[in-house]
């Protein structure tokens, strides 16, 4: 790569710790010469993401609560006081009950179905208005997305349908932002061994299926996703909006 983002900003939502895909792509800007503003979820969380944030390019570390109308508004002002504007912003935020990717999907709850929507497809809705009138330059918009959104994937149930929605929202917003510039797409990372992966029943067994059945024979590199989204932050994806690029070494054309 040649600095790709070179005196670009970017805004990187839901770093957990060294295994998340966000976090893959936070080093990945870094590289390429952004700057960077992290959010976190709670003081548990801003200790972990204070110390991942001393290897990478970070200016500012916010508090964001997706689910608090406060925190977003306290977010576009601090997006807002980082005295240049936005150019790229990673959405990487998804929660679910774990009894609801545990069980049958007929037995979701009424709260857990909201409360997945409200965290993994609302969320992007709400962060996008927050931050779009920073994005005076135009720049992208980039969330994380997976196969359970159109494929019934064993035990994802609710986040899958969260995805779903998650994916419509992409192409409603991509069509909303294109007259100011702003590009907002969606990546499909194969699995990766990830802590909310992790909640997955089974999830091992899923890693072990894929590396089989996929047409390179292995399992996705967060690097490969975190590359991804270099390009859709960049000047090379300057033409791409309202998609969905898979990174999943080609499971998505598989049959079975």
């Amino acid at each position: 790569m040649s600095k790709l983002l070179e005196g670009k900003t970017a805004l990187v939502q839901g770093i957990a710790n060294k295994w998340s895909l966000a976090y893959a792509i936070a080093q990945a800007f870094s590289r390429e010469g952004a700057r960077l503003a992290l959010t976190y979820l709670g003081e548990r969380q801003k200790e972990a993401i204070e110390s991942l944030a001393q290897d990478l390019s970070v200016d500012r570390i916010f508090p964001c609560d997706v689910t608090k109308d406060e925190d977003l508004a306290k977010l576009s002002e601090s997006v807002g006081g980082l005295g240049r504007p936005l150019d790229a912003v990673i959405h990487s935020l998804a929660f679910a009950n774990r009894e609801d990717l545990s069980g049958a999907f007929l037995d979701t709850s009424r709260g857990g179905f909201l409360l997945a929507q409200e965290v993994s497809a609302y969320s992007l809705v709400a962060v996008a208005r927050a931050v779009a009138p920073h994005m005076s330059g135009g720049g992208s918009i980039t969330t994380l997305t997976y196969l359970g959104s159109t494929r019934v994937i064993p035990h994802y149930n609710v986040m899958g349908v969260a995805k779903a929605a998650l994916e419509a929202s992409v192409r409603y917003l991509a069509s909303d932002l294109g007259p100011p510039a702003i590009r907002v797409n969606a990546i499909s990372a194969g699995p990766v061994n990830t802590a909310s992966a992790r909640a997955i029943k089974d999830f091992s067994g899923v890693l072990e299926m894929v590396a089989k059945h996929t047409p390179l024979r292995r399992n996705t590199d967060p690097a490969e996703v975190a590359d991804a989204a270099v390009f859709l932050a960049s000047a090379l994806g300057r033409g791409v909006t309202g998609n969905v690029l898979f990174v999943d070494s080609g499971m998505q054309i598989m049959g079975m």
